[in-house]
């Protein structure tokens, strides 16, 4: 017999060997009373895992075998109830009402990518450090068009990977953006292309929902043919998660109905003549003048004639803090994905709108 056949079947016991070994560690894990389970994550929670970087040990125990998954995606509560994001599919769920998720966005003008991670303290220096990366963004010309691919992996920025979350889309201007979800939004949602369904394998946010190319929202930019000075005006129409549903495990990523949508818009500056500019209070989170800093605060609900929209709470904020440091603090009813794809659009000169 030659040599490398030896050599191979080998190999192939010695691998067989160790995955019923992983088979069996992984069994003993999975044998444990669900009681026993929860209190062991209820405990490493407890213990400093309230943020990142700690918060990673119960990602660990999520992580140990499909039992204690089960049972960390019941005691963790969801986003809109915790105010963390734990899990990935923290990413596409509401954030919280009371107060907003602080994030900041990196960009890399060199290769046109941009890197959402979220603030470990609400003190605007811990930008220029690190974070807890979340999602990654790359800009590409497809002809006329211009997209922005979003994933998981800050590696491999494609639509094929499995981490592929979603993508923003612009005309040619520059001014008017289309949202799609990787995912449905909700139960019986259409995706928009049967070809986007064969070809998209976005698998690590929830395995057991199908992928496709779902419309979740509109980003457009006013036209100023006047060249009249002042800053963008904005506006978004977003298909936005229920909050008003119970998201009963942390693992939830879509809402079971649909909820209709919300308009957004940007909030007015006010013009400071002291300053001789154009002025928002952003608290303290943004530093720098520029063309791109905004607020979104929802608009009346036309579609109910005693609807009122909250122009006071801010809803999205998105400025400037460095050269290529933004920050970016959501809250409810937007999620950390689509509150990512709303300010990817801020990105790029705008010619018919400045």
């Amino acid at each position: 017999m030659a040599p490398s056949t030896v050599s191979g079947e080998v190999v192939t016991v010695r691998r067989e060997g160790m995955a019923a070994a992983a088979e069996e560690e992984e069994d003993r894990w999975a044998r444990l009373l669900p009681e026993l389970v929860a209190e062991v994550v209820r405990r490493v929670e407890a213990s400093g895992g309230e943020r990142w970087p700690a918060r990673k040990d119960v990602v660990s125990c999520a992580s140990v075998c499909r039992r204690w998954r089960d049972v960390a995606a019941a005691v963790v509560r969801p986003l809109p109830e915790s105010g963390k994001i734990t899990f990935p599919a923290s990413l596409k769920q509401p954030g919280p009402k009371d107060f907003p998720i602080q994030c900041f966005i990196k960009r890399n003008k060199k290769d046109s990518t941009f890197y959402l991670y979220l603030g470990f303290t609400n003190n605007l220096t811990s930008t220029t450090g690190k974070g807890k990366f979340l999602m990654a963004a790359k800009r590409f010309r497809r002809g006329a068009h211009t997209e922005y691919i979003i994933s998981l992996d800050a590696d491999d920025l494609s639509q094929g990977n499995n981490a592929y979350m979603g993508k923003l889309r612009s005309d040619f201007w520059g001014t008017n953006f289309k949202i799609f979800d990787s995912q449905p939004p909700y139960d019986g949602a259409k995706a928009s292309s049967t070809r986007s369904i064969r070809r998209f394998g976005s698998r690590r946010i929830s395995p057991q929902v199908s992928s496709g190319s779902f419309d979740v929202g509109q980003v457009s930019y006013k036209y100023n043919l006047l060249k009249s000075r002042g800053p963008r005006r904005m506006c978004c129409t977003m298909e936005c998660p229920s909050v008003q549903e119970n998201w009963e495990n942390s693992l939830k990523v879509r809402s079971l109905r649909r909820t209709g949508t919300i308009v957004l818009r940007n909030k007015a500056p006010r013009w400071h003549e002291h300053l001789q500019c154009w002025c928002l209070n952003f608290h303290g989170r943004v530093t720098v003048a520029s063309v791109k800093n905004f607020q979104l605060v929802a608009t009346a609900d036309l579609s109910h004639p005693d609807g009122a929209g909250d122009e006071e709470t801010v809803l999205l904020q998105f400025g400037k803090v460095d050269t290529d440091i933004f920050t970016m603090d959501y809250r409810q009813p937007l999620s950390a994905f689509q509150a990512f794809a709303i300010s990817l659009s801020s990105f790029g000169t705008k010619l018919a709108c400045e």
